[in-house]
């Protein structure tokens, strides 16, 4: 048992859910390996959610409640982290869930459905026969998607996405928003939303911020997406990195000096 005094606490928590969703089927190791990827840029981003990712969040709630036919992508990840804030999510804005995978099996697809029908999901689109469409130019099994999900959908939400399928999705002329905490990245740099957060902060509050959206009016929803950029975003994030390295760097320098 990790005990919630211990500084690495949540980080630590979320390493145990991941190991828990491998150990149900939900996670392959491939998976593992990505997540350390992404904690590694939550060190350098702080372990906080910062004001740009605050303002992504904005941005893809605003995306979201104009969509006409939202759908929120789930894969093992997402399924072992976040089931429930994505089923919230899910009836919030009145998208459908569709599991999508990069190492595909029959267990796999419905492990994840069973995930996220213990939170209350209704139907899960993307398992079995259902993936019967294909996105062109895509050869990887992410290819597969349901065609009353993912290939009719006008705003995809794609959190801790593979940059192919980022990609080919923009190709379609598709709205694509997900979460990443490396800004450097291909699927950061090629959607139109990208909240370079920890998806463990940033789905909670993307929730709230849907719920609160929920009152404005159209016009009040296009003004926030039209006020928003994604490059702006991504460059605010590497300022802020390049500069918390500076200031630590710094403190280390004058910690040495008056050491010495």
């Amino acid at each position: 048992m990790i005990p919630p005094t211990h500084p690495r606490y949540r980080s630590l928590l979320e390493r145990e859910k991941l190991v828990e969703g491998f150990e149900r089927g939900l996670v392959v190791p491939q998976g593992l390996i990505a997540h350390g990827r992404g904690e590694a840029f939550d060190y350098l981003i702080g372990e906080e959610t910062q004001d740009f990712a605050v303002r992504a969040i904005e941005a893809a709630s605003a995306a979201l409640l104009l969509a006409e036919r939202p759908v929120v992508s789930v894969n093992g990840n997402v399924a072992a982290l976040v089931p429930e804030h994505v089923v919230a999510l899910s009836r919030e804005i009145g998208a459908k869930l569709e599991v999508n995978l990069f190492y595909r099996s029959r267990e796999r697809e419905e492990a994840i459905a069973a995930a996220l029908r213990a939170w209350g999901a209704d139907e899960v689109l993307g398992v079995g026969e259902d993936a019967s469409a294909r996105i062109p130019e895509l050869q990887s099994e992410r290819r597969r998607v349901s065609p009353r999900g993912i290939l009719l959908a006008d705003v995809v939400f794609v959190p801790l996405e593979d940059g192919d399928r980022t990609e080919a999705l923009r190709r379609m002329g598709k709205t694509v928003i997900t979460v990443d905490l490396n800004p450097l990245s291909r699927t950061a740099r090629t959607a139109n939303i990208t909240i370079i957060d920890n998806i463990t902060r940033a789905l909670p509050l993307l929730v709230d911020v849907v719920k609160r959206h929920k009152s404005l009016s159209r016009d009040s929803l296009r003004s926030i997406l039209e006020g928003y950029s994604n490059e702006r975003t991504i460059g605010e994030a590497l300022d802020h990195i390049c500069k918390r390295l500076r200031d630590i760097a710094s403190s280390l320098r004058a910690l040495n000096t008056c050491g010495g």
